[in-house]
C-alpha cells in the first residue's frame, strides 16, 4: 500500500466549520469522480448523487433535516454544498452501497483540500411528503430513499487531531 494513501485515511477528519467561498468545479468534478467509482454490490451501481449549490434549495435541505433533528442550527454547518446520497430503497444493499459512496466522497474531499462531514437524517427527510416532492421534481422515483448528505466546502477550522484508536478494535483469532 501507498504509504500517501495510508497517511490521508488517517488524517481526514469531519469538518464542521466552513468558508462562504463555494467549492470550485475543477475540485467538485473530482469529488463526484471518486464517488462513482465506489464499489456497490453486483457492480449494479445503484446511489445517485444529488449536488446542491443552490442556495435556496440548501436553506430548504437545511430546514428539512433541523424539522427532523428538532434543532435550529444549521445541520450543514454553513458548508456550501452539499452532496446527497440516494438510492432505490427497495434493493437489499442500498445502505452499503451509499455508504462506500460517501466513504469515497469524504476521503476524496481531503485528497482535494477540501472539508466534509457525513450528515445524517436524509432517510427521514426523504420519506417526508416534501422529501418525496423534491425526487419527483429531479426526476427520481419515490421509491428513492436518502443515506447521507457528504457536505464540501473550504474549511475555516484547523483539522482536529485524530481520537487514539480503541485497543480491541481489531479481534484476531
Amino acid at each position: 500500500m501507498q504509504q500517501e494513501v495510508l497517511d490521508a485515511l488517517k488524517k481526514r477528519r469531519s469538518i464542521r466549520k466552513y468558508k462562504a467561498e463555494q467549492v470550485s468545479e475543477e475540485l467538485l468534478q473530482k469529488v463526484l469522480e471518486a464517488g462513482t467509482y465506489a464499489p456497490t454490490a453486483m457492480g449494479r451501481q445503484d446511489p445517485v448523487m444529488v449536488v446542491v449549490q443552490d442556495p435556496a434549495l440548501r436553506e430548504k435541505l437545511s430546514q428539512m433535516n433541523r424539522a427532523v433533528m428538532g434543532g435550529s442550527s444549521d445541520p450543514y454547518y454553513g458548508a456550501p454544498t452539499v452532496i446527497l446520497v440516494l438510492a432505490e430503497g427497495s434493493h437489499p444493499n442500498y445502505v452499503q452501497d451509499c455508504s462506500l459512496v460517501m466513504g469515497n466522497l469524504m476521503n476524496a474531499a481531503y485528497a482535494a483540500g477540501l472539508g466534509s462531514c457525513w450528515i445524517n437524517r436524509e432517510k427521514e427527510m426523504f420519506d417526508s411528503p416534501e422529501g418525496k416532492e423534491l425526487l419527483k421534481e429531479w426526476g427520481l422515483p419515490e421509491t428513492f430513499r436518502g443515506v447521507g448528505a457528504c457536505i464540501l466546502g473550504y474549511p475555516d477550522e484547523e483539522l482536529p487531531e485524530a481520537k487514539a484508536r480503541k485497543a480491541d478494535y481489531v479481534i484476531r483469532k
